[in-house]
């Protein structure tokens, strides 16, 4: 399963003009993200843009929408939550 942020990360970097394809570095898909939110009045726009890709062109939509996870996922590895700590009461 996705996680919520990962895929609002994906489908940003989705509508940006970065290359399907490519292995841009950490510092270049940070920046293409929030100029792609920025741009598109948030992670909703660009949600409708990447649907309407979808809609108009599926069989280019699905593959840079698994470069774009491929990415994101790359360079932004999930954070798994820290076990919670027991705390002993002392006497």
């Amino acid at each position: 399963m996705t996680a919520v942020l990962t895929a609002a990360r994906a489908e940003a970097l989705f509508t940006t003009a970065l290359a399907t394809g490519s292995r841009p570095a950490y510092e270049v898909v940070d920046e293409a993200i929030r100029a792609a939110v920025r741009a598109h009045g948030g992670v909703r726009g660009c949600a409708a843009d990447v649907a309407a890709e979808y809609g108009d062109y599926p069989e280019l939509a699905v593959p840079r929408m698994l470069w774009a996870l491929s990415v994101v996922e790359l360079l932004y590895p999930a954070r798994r939550p820290r076990p919670q700590q027991r705390w002993a009461l002392v006497a």
